[in-house]
């Protein structure tokens, strides 16, 4: 019997699937392991795959597919899913039948050596270095936004959002945007100056050996429910989580001079992690299958690291841990692991110049920043070089800092060398939706706060894989967190959340 245009369709898909996953092993190895002499080969390796991919999804015939599938009616939960399906292959097939092949192998080829560069121009804060190669990105960017904006009817930097946030807009982010511009700077000055009026926090003193933080780290993740016959956890110039459904990829980076950065990193990342392990197994490999976008995915990283992990109930429970893990460095005495210290020093507000360690008040500024530049680049209106020059402007104007050097300034997120334009406001957005669903949760189930403190996140893993993993892509976005909690996603929450913890005295 001949296969049905939805089975050849899964047939396809399913395959695209798999090759899919052997670049995303790639992209870590890259990242944690490779040998640099081995960049060059390993760009051919991906651009080859990329194309492979590409040539799969775009053939004549995946078009008349989708159309004589798509004729079949819907009917129970199973064509619900089916359904659903056939619109995120859709989805694919209309982004990748934007680009020629010639295109894909260009920006794959060219990402993939501004990458490298771009490690060592972080390290040494040479931005000329790195110049040439993100100059030749940006314009084969551009070229990849005029191509799917006229594909998909959509503005340029709306054509690139949509690959990293379906159906995300700028019309929609612009408006919670400038209502956080709004509230920020004098929040910002609210809470510094009640900070002022609480005892400083007692900073713990290392060395901390790589291999106590690591185990602490560890050991917290199998807590929250991390499993590590199905991931693991290694080092890279940026913490990612990477890797596939089956076979997660955490990576962090270590300071033996201050644990809290890299601690809270993992835990980040564990919230990504606890996603991808959640997904939906009876679809695997299946477009419908995989995560709701990156606002999403950013909702459940933020969630575990910032609503739970940096909660005074999650810092009562482990505070003993660190303790432990720790007690061989000198000049700690108990005082410094005393709860009420440890949520001071977590919930510490003070602007800084690194997105990825800056405090909770401060990071959307972060965010908002890049959104502004990332926009004006897509749009012609700043060139590469001029990056550095108003990354510096907006630092100051937004946080009254000016970078010592560009390693503190534009290099040091690997975002737009590694070709993930587009890509930034979803984390603003997660902060938001993070919220939310924190809050919806906790609603739902009293037990979850209870749990936390106890060191049990069996409740609160339980929530999130019944209203958010189990979804996968079936819904929209805004579908889930409407489902979730009950309304559309708004800046009210996360405002409510930010004044409880940061002008009320907790921990203590």
């Amino acid at each position: 019997m001949a296969a049905t245009p939805y089975e050849q369709l899964e047939d396809r898909f399913e395959r695209l699937f798999q090759l899919g996953q052997v670049e995303a092993i790639l992209h870590w190895d890259t990242a944690a392991i490779m040998p640099s002499g081995a960049a060059e080969a390993r760009g051919r390796q991906l651009a080859a795959l990329r194309a492979v991919r590409h040539g799969m999804l775009t053939a004549a015939e995946v078009g008349d597919l989708l159309a004589a599938a798509e004729s079949i009616g819907e009917g129970g939960e199973a064509d619900r899913w089916r359904a659903a399906n056939l619109r995120e292959m859709r989805r694919a097939w209309v982004h990748a039948t934007a680009l020629g092949e010639d295109l894909v192998l260009a920006f794959s080829k060219a990402t993939s050596a501004c990458e490298t560069v771009w490690r060592q121009a972080r390290r040494s804060g040479d931005f000329a270095a790195v110049l040439p190669y993100l100059e030749e990105v940006l314009s084969l960017v551009r070229q990849v936004a005029a191509a799917k904006a006229e594909r998909l009817s959509l503005g340029l930097y709306d054509a690139l959002l949509d690959e990293w946030e379906p159906e995300g807009r700028s019309a929609q982010i612009d408006p919670l945007f400038q209502d956080l511009e709004a509230f920020l700077p004098g929040f910002l000055a609210q809470v510094m100056e009640h900070q002022a009026r609480q005892p400083a926090a007692i900073t713990p003193q290392g060395p901390f050996p790589v291999e106590n933080q690591r185990a602490l780290g560890v050991r917290l993740m199998k807590m929250l429910g991390f499993d590590f016959d199905h991931g693991r956890l290694d080092v890279s110039h940026h913490p990612f989580c990477g890797g596939t459904a089956d076979d997660v990829r955490i990576t962090t980076r270590y300071d033996e001079n201050d644990f809290t950065s890299a601690l809270m990193g993992v835990l980040h990342e564990t919230g990504h992690a606890l996603y991808e392990l959640g997904l939906p197994r009876k679809w695997r490999g299946r477009p419908v299958g995989d995560a709701r976008g990156m606002a999403i995915h950013e909702s459940q990283s933020l969630l575990i690291e910032m609503q739970v992990c940096r909660s005074a109930e999650f810092l009562a429970f482990a505070a003993p841990m660190m303790k432990e893990a720790f007690s061989g460095s000198p000049g700690n005495q108990n005082g410094v692991w005393a709860t009420g210290n440890l949520y001071r020093l977590y919930t510490r507000v003070e602007p800084s110049f690194i997105r990825v360690e800056a405090d909770e008040v401060t990071y959307p500024v972060h965010v908002i920043l890049r959104y502004h530049l990332e926009k004006a680049m897509i749009e012609g209106r700043l060139e590469a070089r001029d990056l550095p020059a108003a990354w510096n402007e907006g630092m100051d104007r937004m946080l009254g800092l000016t970078p010592a050097s560009d390693r503190e300034g534009c290099l040091q997120d690997i975002h737009w060398y590694d070709g993930a334009w587009g890509y930034f406001p979803t984390y603003t957005l997660g902060a938001m939706t993070a919220a939310q669903l924190f809050d919806g949760a906790k609603k739902a189930d009293p037990a979850i706060t209870g749990g936390i403190a106890k060191g049990d996140f069996a409740p609160l893993l339980s929530w999130l894989r019944e209203n958010v993993h189990a979804k996968a892509s079936s819904l929209s976005g805004a579908e889930i967190i409407h489902q979730a909690t009950g309304r559309p996603l708004d800046p009210l929450t996360f405002k409510a959340h930010l004044k409880s913890r940061y002008l009320e005295d907790g921990g203590d």
